[in-house]
């Protein structure tokens, strides 16, 4: 084994994932943390733990440790990093491996360094940081080290970043928490204003997934959707159509393409000329959603595609900076 090993991790609202020198990418699960709450002590991550939430009984709390992007419980978020390290690296004190972890851009010093302490704490031996958009360009592929514009727009589960980037750089950013998350809130509360039907995260996120679209579909399709009746308090089941999920989330999309309107605005006109040429490159779970790039290319009026394997574009891009940490100095923070 090589003296401590080089990890790259997506540490993502909805879903975490880790990148392995030499072997890429060899975990992916979502960001979900169960603990028995009599000694604290860590019972289930990632998928086993996803299954529990909103079925655990009182002396076991599963929960997202990341809230919009950020830390929202330092606690769990460091238990949960010390178990992805020691199953990537095994439980070997002797090399203790290098880390680097992204970050929203819009992140403050204090965001930043609880990150970097949640991760030494965990075990690593050198954290880095390095800005979401980055890392998600690199991992798009995007030559960002060219003196010209390029535009990813890297929408996850709790937070959208909007950058250009050029010269290795970000020149102008945007950050807005809002993402998947918001859509899916978005989709509960119009089921329980509407039809009076009161249902949790996964399965609005199931609707989501099955008939949601960011605009109309030629042919409308339909789903039932299962949950708990707000004024009896039995089960029901509801059948819901794709043209009220598109109206639901729409006010959400809209706040998503809002931050990219923003960037445009501040981008110096020679970027902005190049991004027109090359279209904005979407990366990140949400940009899964059936036709969001085409709402992007419509509102915007600059064409937008979807990377390879988006969900993948910001793990592939942390573990290229970490690989080649002289020439991503300057854009990563270490501690």
């Amino acid at each position: 084994m090589a003296l401590g090993k080089k990890i790259g991790i997506d540490l993502g609202t909805a879903n975490s994932i880790v990148w392995l020198e030499g072997e890429g990418i060899i975990l992916q699960e979502p960001t979900v943390v169960a603990i028995s709450v009599d000694d604290n002590r860590i019972v289930a991550v990632g998928n086993e733990a996803k299954q529990m939430l909103g079925r655990t009984p009182g002396n076991i709390r599963a929960s997202r440790p990341m809230r919009d992007g950020v830390i929202a419980d330092y606690q769990v978020t460091e238990a949960m990093l010390r178990y992805f390290i020691q199953k990537v690296g095994g439980q070997s004190l002797f090399f203790k491996p290098e880390v680097m972890i992204c970050v929203p851009a819009g992140c403050t010093q204090v965001e930043r360094r609880a990150v970097l302490d949640a991760t030494l704490s965990a075990g690593a031996r050198n954290a880095y940081l390095i800005d979401e958009p980055l890392a998600a360009a690199i991992g798009a592929e995007i030559p960002i080290a060219a003196p010209s514009g390029n535009m990813i727009v890297d929408v996850g589960g709790g937070a959208t970043e909007a950058a250009v980037i050029s010269l290795g750089g970000v020149v102008v950013h945007k950050s807005v928490r809002v993402a998947g998350n918001k859509i899916d809130e978005a989709i509960a509360s119009y089921m329980r204003k509407k039809h009076n039907l009161i249902i949790g995260d996964q399965t609005a996120e199931e609707v989501k997934i099955k008939i949601g679209s960011a605009t109309a579909l030629p042919r409308t399709e339909k789903m039932e959707v299962k949950g708990r009746d707000s004024i009896m308090g039995l089960p029901k089941v509801v059948e819901l159509n794709s043209t009220e999920v598109t109206e639901t989330i729409r006010p959400v999309l809209n706040q998503i393409i809002g931050a990219v309107k923003a960037v445009l605005e501040e981008t110096p006109p020679e970027l902005a000329s190049d991004i027109i040429d090359k279209g904005i490159v979407m990366s990140g779970g949400t940009s899964l959603l059936r036709n969001f790039d085409k709402l992007m290319t419509q509102e915007v009026g600059v064409p937008a595609h979807v990377a390879e394997e988006p969900m993948l574009c910001v793990v592939k891009g942390t573990g290229i900076a970490i690989k080649n940490i002289e020439k991503y100095k300057k854009s990563i923070t270490k501690k």
